[in-house]
């Protein structure tokens, strides 16, 4: 955990504790951005570390520092992955479901499912935050992230059996 004291050193320009926020925000901020951005996770991660980096001054209450890094790592990691979808996915080289021989790889299912269903399964299912809070780092209304997670959860069942 960061002390209060280390953020707001952090927030005077002191550049040791400023990499010590870096240092213990990475692999949160990744755990958050790879399941969102699948292969463009790290990019997202660097995106994210960034938006922290610039904006941490702006941060009023330091005890809130991993939430508020949790909102930025979810924006920038649905950015990047609609960034990446521009591009079409290689889906052709799944495994067939009932291939013995093979693994269904969780991430191939992911990579299925927009950026927004992404992010709201990792807020719920792997963060497990409530409906509220989930919606809330969604920056959308509690409604449209139940009805996301209604979809990505059928969305992701669907393409796991297939």
């Amino acid at each position: 955990m960061i002390e209060t004291h280390r953020v707001r050193a952090a927030q005077r320009g002191d550049t040791v504790a400023m990499n010590e926020i870096l240092d213990a925000l990475t692999p949160y901020v990744g755990r958050i951005c790879g399941p969102i951005a699948l292969t463009d996770g790290p990019d997202a991660a660097q995106e994210a570390l960034i938006a922290i980096f610039r904006g941490l001054r702006a941060l009023e209450t330091p005890e809130a520092l991993f939430g508020w890094a949790r909102a930025i790592a979810v924006r920038e990691a649905v950015r990047v992955a609609r960034r990446g979808q521009r591009q079409p996915a290689e889906l052709a080289d799944l495994p067939a479901a009932d291939d013995p021989q093979l693994a269904v790889d969780v991430r191939d299912v992911l990579r299925r499912l927009s950026p927004e269903h992404r992010a709201v399964l990792v807020l719920r299912d792997l963060e497990g935050m409530d409906e509220q809070t989930a919606a809330a780092v969604l920056e959308v209304p509690a409604g449209t992230a139940k009805s996301r997670l209604h979809r990505a959860r059928a969305s992701f069942r669907k393409a796991w059996r297939s």
